[in-house]
């Protein structure tokens, strides 16, 4: 096996596939990274949840496949200067590298022990801005349960339908809800649920660009091409909550706000709140105006943040960091808060027309002596 390639695109390879490879492994392969010299060079790294192959442009003189250890291979990589990357690897799997003056060599381990990558069967695919598909998953994985009793709840739930792409995440405590339309559509409707986990690495890998993403889906497997860069997981099975009808929307109490600005409300009063030292935020909602408040052992903390609407003395209380991630990540300068009763949930949504997205977070219930 032998080929020359950029170092910074090598560079680039190992630092996105890396993201896959298994910390500690009963495998020693699965700690390593795959390259795999054709046509073109590929790198993978898979930890048997999630891997991820990336193309190289190089030039191939002998075909081959070998496993490097991914720390050891990217931190060579990095240090190399910005030059050609000569690579090749002798009969008893020593592997040579050299770019300007440096040269290295190092063990390689043999690519039969490294497990293949999942095969996604073509059943169903979706195309969708990489933009718009990092900010979708931004705007919901904050909300991805962390609790291993309902597995199905720690991923992203997708629905793909004429009516566009909504992707939603709950945790018990929250609930985040994006939607956003599609140019087209081929091959009919579907759903699944890709773990959080995975769809962080997805996120990295987007970019800020107006290419085009490919979402495939296999019977077991979701595959996300992003240029160059494919990323494959496994889809979390189980039934998702039905969040449509866990919205309640028949609340009498509207309020608009600029986010920001309550945000930063929260934020002060929340200085008295600590790991140690819990405390609802408590918020009282009167005309034009929400008085926020917080006592615990560390002392006791007031503000007051302008808004647009009659709260009718509405007093609510929520946890201070799962109202402000909702607002932080909301998209969308001014937002409209629906409320109900004091044990009822908060939804948040755009002040504006359109749901492109919905947030609802659960109250916590407030002690009167507080």
């Amino acid at each position: 096996m032998k080929f020359n390639c950029e170092k910074a695109l090598l560079q680039n390879a190992i630092s996105v596939t890396s993201r896959a490879v298994a910390q500690k492994s009963s495998i020693p392969a699965l700690e390593g990274l795959l390259l795999h010299a054709e046509e073109e060079l590929t790198v993978s790294g898979y930890n048997m949840q999630t891997g991820i192959r990336a193309k190289v442009s190089a030039s191939v003189e002998t075909k081959g496949d070998i496993v490097l250890n991914a720390r050891l291979f990217g931190d060579i990589i990095r240090r190399m200067p910005d030059d050609v990357v000569t690579f090749s690897v002798s009969d008893k799997m020593q592997v040579h590298l050299s770019c300007g003056d440096a040269d290295f060599e190092i063990p390689g381990l043999s690519a039969a022990d490294y497990p293949d990558l999942p095969e996604v069967e073509d059943e169903y695919a979706v195309s969708i801005q990489r933009k718009v598909l990092k900010a979708m998953i931004e705007e919901v994985a904050f909300a991805v349960s962390t609790n291993e009793s309902r597995p199905v709840h720690t991923g992203a739930l997708f629905e793909i339908g004429e009516g566009g792409l909504t992707m939603a995440a709950v945790d018990g405590f929250r609930l985040a809800v994006r939607r956003e339309p599609l140019e087209k559509l081929e091959g009919g409707s579907f759903s699944f649920v890709a773990p959080g986990s995975a769809l962080n690495e997805v996120k990295g890998i987007c970019g800020d660009v107006e290419e085009l993403a490919e979402i495939t889906l296999g019977k077991r497997h979701i595959l996300f091409s992003v240029g160059d860069v494919e990323l494959i997981c496994r889809r979390l099975e189980g039934e998702f909550l039905d969040y449509r009808n866990a919205i309640p929307r028949k609340n009498p109490i509207f309020v608009t706000v600029d986010s920001k600005a309550l945000m930063e409300s929260i934020d002060r009063v929340s200085v008295v709140i600590s790991d140690k030292l819990k405390s609802p935020v408590r918020c009282r909602f009167e005309d034009g105006k929400v008085f926020l408040s917080a006592k615990t052992g560390n002392g006791e903390a007031k503000d007051v943040c302008c808004l647009e609407g009659d709260g009718g003395g509405l007093e609510i209380g929520f946890n201070n960091r799962y109202l402000m991630e909702a607002l932080r990540y909301a998209p969308a300068d001014v937002v409209r808060i629906e409320l109900n009763t004091g044990v009822s949930p908060a939804i948040i949504v755009p002040a504006d027309e359109g749901e492109h997205f919905l947030y609802m977070v659960l109250p916590v219930r407030l002690k009167n002596a507080e």
